[in-house]
């Protein structure tokens, strides 16, 4: 039977200017409060490859902080959903964070990136016409994806440019 699995808040300073918007946290990094907390996921990695910093490395608190720093906030499209494991395919009646909201309280924010095609599709049909924000469709840094990390990191490298790393 599925349950019903209910997100983390976002975290991010008020003069953030991207949000890197992914679907739901999968069953670690709901367990341990945590975002993108299951070793095989590749965020921590990718991103530290976009903007210059061995973030993998970090404790977690540490992470946050070098995202802080770098005006990056972290949410996700959906607040909660009914879901059995932790793949995107598997989610059913979900629940949705008001991402609409975020250029209005982050006043600063430039750009989304939305984390894997399942974020994408139910953030761009969330926003409707974003006008002033540059979205960005990433592929999705989860093990499930099995396209190699290479082509995963030269995708995530767009980042860099709009946090002027």
């Amino acid at each position: 039977m599925d349950s019903v699995k209910f997100g983390l808040p976002a975290v991010a300073r008020p003069d953030a200017r991207l949000f890197i918007l992914g679907s739901l946290p999968g069953d670690a990094s709901l367990s341990a409060r945590r975002y993108y907390a299951h070793p095989t996921n590749q965020f921590w990695r990718l991103l530290g490859a976009a903007i210059g910093e061995d973030l993998q490395s970090l404790d977690y608190d540490e992470r946050l902080r070098r995202l802080a720093e770098r005006r990056i906030g972290l949410w996700d499209v959906i607040a909660s959903a009914s879901r059995r494991g932790s793949l995107d395919q598997a989610i059913r009646s979900a629940d949705h964070n008001r991402v609409e909201q975020l250029r209005h309280d982050f006043p600063e924010l430039r750009a989304l990136a939305f984390n894997g095609s399942t974020a994408a599709a139910a953030g761009r049909r969330l926003l409707g016409t974003a006008e002033g924000l540059t979205l960005i469709e990433l592929p999705s840094s989860s093990a499930a994806n099995t396209r190699p990390f290479a082509q995963k990191a030269e995708a995530w490298s767009v980042l860099a440019e709009i946090i002027g790393a």
